[in-house]
């Protein structure tokens, strides 16, 4: 099992690879996507800086878009309280959990479901907004993000189809620093209560273990959780996602 300081290092890694502004420096990371949803933009971590400091410097490089800072174990202890001593707003809390992949249980694909990888952005992205809360008039700007992304790792995008075609279950898959962290995995939802996003985290799983992924990471929302759970993650740590 990977460390955790390994896992949060990955997940920075994926949101850099978003990142068309001033990423900064390791003491205060940021990505810009310029897509009007606040987890495509925001603040990784803070460390050796004031929340003061960061807070400023913050600004001026995400001024204009909507942004989150993922105030996680990498950040200095207190940031999360001096930010909102700043005025911040806790929007979430969101656990970060791990598996063993060798460990993990199978989860069954539903019938009429077809899981596969994905190249038709122009599809996927649409589902996935849908479910994850991405604007209409965002959808365009993913598209051309995807498309450009890059990072120090390998995207795994798949598609849980139905046999007319429609996509109603997306995953998408980060290999990097040796294990696979797990980010828009959803279904759509007329569909749900059908073990679709569970069937979608197995076939990730599947797939990473194939390239050589012995850990599997993700963070979860609270509905999401109770699914994971039974698929073998447990809790790591936790992020709190804040805004002002």
């Amino acid at each position: 099992m990977e460390s955790l300081d390994t896992v949060l290092a990955a997940h920075r890694a994926y949101l850099l690879g978003w990142n068309i502004g001033a990423a900064g420096g390791p003491d205060l990371p940021t990505y810009r996507s310029d897509v009007p949803h606040p987890p495509l933009n925001g603040v990784l971590r803070v460390a050796g800086r004031t929340p003061q400091d960061a807070l400023a410097e913050a600004r001026q490089r995400l001024h204009g878009v909507p942004r989150i800072w993922w105030v996680g174990p990498d950040s200095d202890a207190g940031t999360a309280d001096g930010l909102v001593s700043l005025g911040a707003t806790e929007v979430a809390r969101m656990p970060i959990m791990t598996a063993v992949i060798g460990e993990a249980a199978d989860a069954p694909t539903p019938a009429g479901l077809h899981i596969a990888e994905t190249t038709d952005l122009d599809t996927f992205v649409p589902a996935y907004a849908r479910v994850s809360g991405i604007p209409a008039d965002g959808v365009p700007a993913t598209i051309e993000r995807e498309k450009a992304f890059t990072g120090d790792g390998t995207v795994i995008r798949l598609a849980g189809r139905l046999d007319d075609g429609q996509i109603v279950g997306t995953a998408v898959a980060w290999l990097s620093h040796g294990l696979v962290t797990l980010y828009f995995v959803g279904t759509q939802p007329e569909q749900r209560r059908q073990g679709i996003g569970a069937a979608m985290t197995s076939a990730a799983l599947g797939l990473a273990a194939e390239r050589g992924a012995r850990t599997a990471a993700l963070t979860s929302s609270p509905i999401g959780e109770s699914v994971y759970r039974r698929l073998g993650f447990q809790p790591v740590g936790e992020f709190r996602l804040l805004t002002f």
